[in-house]
């Protein structure tokens, strides 16, 4: 079971496949999203980013009921996205545990590019 102050870490970087699969399988086609920039880039969708997270709360079994995000600046294919993880309160109920966390994306530059809370459930075994 987790426990308040756990941390978890993941990264990614995002390849222009990454996004056309993305676009296609949600129709966010904005040309931001498939059309290359003056830097041969694709604008990387800001919930593809942010599903990072999920990789890491499907290592405890985290089930999300409620997340919110602060997007700060955009992400770009060839960006590399490390998604920080911490467990901020862990809530024991009758069948399972409320789970509260925080995540913050950085990426290689050391830029925060988005910061978010989320909390859900782990049942109990």
């Amino acid at each position: 079971m987790v426990r308040p102050g756990d941390q978890f870490q993941t990264s990614k970087t995002y390849t222009h496949e990454d996004v056309i699969q993305f676009g296609e399988m949600t129709g966010d086609l904005g040309k931001h999203h498939t059309e290359l920039d003056h830097q041969g880039r694709l604008m990387v969708h800001g919930f593809l980013t942010a599903s990072l997270a999920t990789k890491l709360g499907g290592e405890f079994h985290f089930i999300g009921q409620e997340m919110t995000c602060t997007f700060i600046r955009p992400v770009y294919t060839g960006d590399t996205i490390t998604c920080q993880m911490a467990v901020t309160k862990v809530e024991p109920l009758e069948k399972y545990h409320r789970v509260h966390l925080f995540s913050r994306y950085i990426n290689q530059h050391g830029e925060e590019v988005i910061t978010g809370k989320s909390e859900g459930v782990v049942f109990k075994k």
